[in-house]
């Protein structure tokens, strides 16, 4: 039906957001004939605004259209596998094949497998191999245990592992059989294997009960059936259930927010999830940012806070860029500190001057590092300074507010200790070398947290190799303090060096500085193994004095 066009999406419906894993789970759920929840669908005469599923489609010639309200991800997933299609993601920006892979020689007894649902998966890995420590005899033994796995090109390579697509395109399993090398009809491989196939193309018969909304509702009821049905449990984010009481009073507005959030990623480089977007422009519809009110506010109200937003979004980012050096969603502790700063900007029609900015830089690069809005509530914390803001306070009541709720603005050796690449400081630390003109060892490129594929990431390299600290704590060497920006290439050139070799070299062919600009010490006795934890309390010093003076001048 999907393929015929014959269900469409709604304006009202988010987009696809369900990483590979999950998809994985969900084919594991139903080989495992578990129950899949059912389908909602409403079926209307009714002229609707509609979004493209993330999976290609064809026009239905039909006038009558029946539109998923509930069932999205799974549809969409199963749609992609069983035909071998891509999906788009990231409001159309790529596309992605969804590879899975089937292992012939999966355990008898399958291992239990939780349930899938449809939740919020921003963070969820896209991957079976997340367990960076793991020897690779572990993580081999481990995945042979698995029925379905997120494909790699080197499982791909094992003759039991076959793609699900593959399965699904074909009623022949001869070129499987023949993969494995069983060419007997005798062998009894054959029974074993082939019963495993047809177990798996069963999934395509698999029936899910569809619920079916009678005609006579309206879009605005449906869209308040669609909230309720979605805000049981997690499944969908307030943001999500935001966006379709928004559309159902506002036709057609997806595709504006769309396109803000594409000119966001392109022209600014910021690609954002369209959550913060939503947000930005309920905090200048209302003045505080929760989206409990969006049902009663009015139209105009909301068109005219969206003309607000842009503005304001644009300001923040280019902040961000020029001012504080910021210039990537990964730098950011939280998405919220736009919509703050976008605020300030719009309640000061944009006229700052230099010395209001340069204190305005400093809250923002002091909210970030000691991630005022990733502590506690959030939308309370950012409230709170959307407060001040209306009443006309200064960066300088901002950074008091923030002052009440960390108690000590700079950053000592005692709160560095501990942190990994996943802490505020983390993100903090890479700008302040950056403005240090801090390179990668063996390119002498400026460290910059845009790969050349486009993606947003800092590249790190532990300074003592993981691989020759097994005697210490996982924890303590992922500690910042043993962290070093340098890109890919150099990274696995170094490998499991001892750091006592490699800066050596490092030292005597370019000199000591491409340390010395990310605070590391190059004594000789300080980068001996026994003498890890006397490096990492020196270095920590050292990062603490630069971090300070990037977060206070």
């Amino acid at each position: 039906m999907i393929e015929r066009g014959e269900i469409e999406l709604p304006e009202m419906q988010r987009g696809y957001v369900w990483p590979a894993t999950r998809v994985r789970d969900l084919l594991d759920s139903l080989y495992r004939d578990y129950p899949s929840g059912t389908i909602l669908l409403w079926e209307t005469d009714e002229e609707v605004p509609t979004r493209d599923f993330a999976v290609e489609t064809d026009r239905s010639p039909y006038t009558t259209k029946r539109f998923l309200l509930d069932g999205q991800q799974r549809l969409t997933s199963l749609a992609s596998v069983i035909r071998g299609k891509p999906v788009e993601v990231r409001g159309g920006q790529r596309t992605r094949e969804i590879e899975i892979l089937f292992n012939l020689e999966h355990p008898d007894n399958l291992s239990e497998v939780l349930e899938v649902d449809e939740g919020d998966y921003d963070d969820a890995y896209d991957s079976d191999y997340d367990d960076v420590d793991a020897s690779p005899d572990d993580l081999q033994r481990r995945i042979d245990q698995l029925t379905f796995v997120v494909a790699t090109s080197k499982l791909a390579r094992l003759p039991h592992w076959v793609k699900v697509s593959d399965v699904f395109n074909t009623e022949s399993d001869f070129e499987f059989l023949e993969r494995v090398g069983v060419t007997e009809f005798r062998n009894p491989l054959v029974q074993k294997y082939s019963s495993r196939l047809q177990r798996l193309r069963a999934i395509r018969k698999y029936e899910y009960r569809m619920d079916i909304l009678e005609r006579s509702l309206d879009y605005n009821e449906v869209a308040e059936i669609f909230v309720r049905v979605n805000s049981k449990g997690t499944k969908l984010r307030s943001s999500d259930l935001a966006l379709a009481r928004i559309t159902a009073k506002w036709r057609n507005s997806l595709e504006l927010f769309e396109d803000f959030r594409f000119k966001c990623a392109t022209e600014h480089d910021f690609p954002l999830d369209l959550g913060i977007h939503l947000r930005s422009m309920i905090v200048h519809a209302t003045g505080q940012s929760r989206f409990k009110t969006v049902g009663s506010l009015p139209l105009e109200l909301l068109q005219d806070a969206w003309k607000d937003h842009k503005r304001a979004f644009d300001y923040a980012l280019n902040f961000l860029r020029s001012n504080c050096g910021i210039s990537s969603p990964a730098l950011l502790s939280s998405p919220l500190l736009i919509i703050a700063l976008g605020f300030y900007g719009s309640k000061h029609d944009f006229t700052i001057d230099s010395e209001t900015a340069a204190e305005l830089r400093r809250w923002a690069r002091l909210a970030n590092a000691k991630g005022r809005y990733s502590r506690g509530s959030s939308e309370t914390t950012l409230d709170q300074d959307l407060v001040v803001i209306r009443g006309g306070g200064t960066p300088g009541d901002l950074i008091e507010r923030l002052r009440l709720q960390i108690g000590v603005l700079e950053v000592t050796t005692d709160e560095l200790d501990g942190k990994n690449q996943r802490s505020a400081l983390f993100k903090t630390m890479f700008l302040a070398f950056s403005e240090q003109s801090a390179e990668d060892w063996t390119s002498s490129l400026k460290i910059d947290v845009t790969r050349s594929d486009g993606q947003h990431e800092i590249e790190f390299h532990h300074i003592f190799p993981r691989a020759l600290m097994t005697k210490y704590p996982k924890a303590l060497v992922n500690d910042i303090a043993n962290l070093a920006f340098i890109d890919g290439r150099s990274n696995r050139r170094l490998q499991a060096r001892p750091p006592k070799d490699y800066i050596a070299e490092i030292v005597a062919s370019r000199g000591s500085q491409p340390f010395d600009r990310q605070m590391i010490p190059t004594d000789p006795t300080l980068l001996e193994i026994e003498n890890f934890r006397a490096f990492l309390a020196e270095r920590r010093s050292r990062i603490s004095v630069e971090l300070n003076r990037f977060l206070q001048q």
